[in-house]
């Protein structure tokens, strides 16, 4: 009957499967008479009945229907350890260029910040209260651009700026005019904003009158009328740290930005400090020994992942494929024996959600490594997009392992529990966010106001919940 299902189901919406039993007996005169006594269509039946359940076995049953190795669950295993080897090297060189950053960061406020105590004050780095410190401050990192050569550690030179002019630039928003008389409460302020800017390039620094752009009318600030004034400037650096670890090293371009923040007039001027850092192409970049080598293994690994991937994705969709072929097949029997239609979760049951997974899976595994492989040879600096997508691909893949748990009789169990129990955890869920959003606003009206952390960030609700939780943080502070 099996050879006679074979030549039954070779159609075009037939499933591509091989003979799945042996039948009972080999005699071609037992087999002759056995199609003989059953009609056309009680061995379509049987054929389909034999598809169906080798379709719904795993791939052990399989292995002791067919005797053929499950190619696709070693596959799916070497990929997760290949994904998981490749995440973790691009995740250590990513945590270079992270450190590196940071690093930078913390001494630039070293250097450009007057009095900085190497922690920031809340959401800004330090502030200030008199006009002295004000000025101060402003000549103070005026200054230590023009002698960053001379003072930085780091690898640093001076940018281009967004007008093509090496420099700072100095820029301060005011009312357009106004006056102010606290004494007897008199105000007369014109709402309009005003913004000036000056350009203070290495040459004018360098001048013999290097000092005289001190005494421009251009730093002579009314404060009643002033609200901010931002300095700007570009450096750039390599990161040389990369080459221990047999990597080639990146140019990064460092967009700072210095904002004296005087919007509330309250007497303390805020100083943020906001940092931009871009990885740039290298120019005339020549590095020997054994990076350039290093480079060319990993180059040949990420190639191996993708052969791999691609492999899967191929793997998987077939059997989707296939799965949607017996679907039609099984549809089409039901409609023409029962005169009904199969329902929709009976559809449902033929296209296996694991496979979609790892189809999905493989994409961003190999569109991920085409990334890897052109930031690796420095053509593109999309780290933080390969991240996720690597990441993301090889949970994804971890995940899927639990298909093949579920083989297992006392995993199983627990599998089919937490599928059960889903629609549950997902309603109290739901409750428990209505109670924490109704927490959440009337903490943040009732407490807000008196915490500062929660009043100068950004609105975030899991910010406030974090911070309220923290009951140490928050009841350190005084409450009037």
């Amino acid at each position: 009957m099996s050879q006679h299902c074979r030549s039954l189901t070779c159609g075009p919406d037939a499933m591509d499967l091989p003979v799945r039993f042996s039948p009972k007996s080999n005699s071609w005169g037992t087999s002759n008479s056995t199609m003989m006594a059953h009609p056309e269509s009680d061995l379509m039946e049987e054929c389909l009945k034999e598809d169906l359940k080798f379709y719904f076995m795993n791939p052990c049953e399989k292995y002791r229907a067919r005797h053929q190795i499950p190619w696709k669950l070693g596959l799916q295993i070497l990929k997760i350890v290949m994904v998981t080897t490749q995440l973790v090297l691009f995740g250590l060189n990513n945590q270079l260029v992270v450190s590196f950053k940071e690093d930078n960061t913390v001494a630039f406020k070293h250097l450009f910040l007057k009095g900085y105590s190497g922690v920031d004050e809340d959401d800004y780095s330090c502030s200030v209260y008199t006009q002295e410190d004000v000025y101060e401050s402003m000549f103070f990192i005026i200054n230590q651009y023009h002698r960053l050569k001379n003072i930085s550690l780091g690898m640093l030179g001076y940018e281009e700026n967004e007008d093509d002019r090496i420099g700072l630039r100095v820029c301060k928003q005011h009312y357009k005019k106004g006056t102010v008389l606290p004494s007897n409460y008199t105000l007369n302020i014109d709402s309009e904003v005003e913004i000036d800017c000056i350009h203070l390039d290495p040459q004018v620094l360098n001048s013999e009158n290097s000092g005289h752009w001190m005494n421009s009318s251009f730093f002579s600030l009314e404060f009643y009328r002033l609200l901010q004034v931002e300095i700007s400037f570009n450096l750039k650096g390599i990161d040389l740290q990369t080459i221990h670890a047999r990597e080639l090293p990146d140019c990064y371009v460092f967009h700072n930005i210095i904002t004296f923040d005087n919007k509330a007039h309250s007497g303390r001027i805020k100083i943020y400090f906001d940092t931009e850092a871009n990885i740039q192409e290298c120019k005339g970049l020549h590095v020997s020994g054994s990076s350039q080598k290093n480079t060319q293994y990993i180059l040949m690994f990420d190639v191996f992942v993708i052969v791999s991937c691609v492999t899967s994705l191929i793997l998987c969709t077939r059997s989707i494929v296939l799965a949607l072929r017996l679907q039609k097949r099984f549809t089409r029997f039901f409609l023409e024996k029962y005169k009904r239609r199969v329902n929709d979760a009976d559809r449902w049951e033929f296209i296996n959600g694991w496979y979609i997974l790892v189809i999905i899976s493989d994409l961003m595994t190999i569109t991920g490594s085409i990334l890897k492989m052109e930031i690796k040879e420095k053509n593109l600096t999309n780290y933080d997009l390969c991240s996720i997508l690597l990441g993301t691909s090889t949970l994804f893949a971890w995940v899927g392992v639990i298909r093949y748990l579920g083989y297992f009789q006392t995993y199983n169990v627990l599998i089919l529990t937490m599928q059960a129990s889903l629609p549950k955890v997902l309603r109290f869920c739901a409750c428990a966010g209505m109670i924490y959003l109704g927490y959440t606003f009337c903490g943040w009206i009732v407490i807000g106001p008196y915490h500062e952390k929660v009043r100068y960030r950004a609105p975030s609700l899991f910010h406030q919940w974090s911070k309220y939780l923290e009951h140490k943080d928050l009841f350190s502070q005084e409450l009037p």
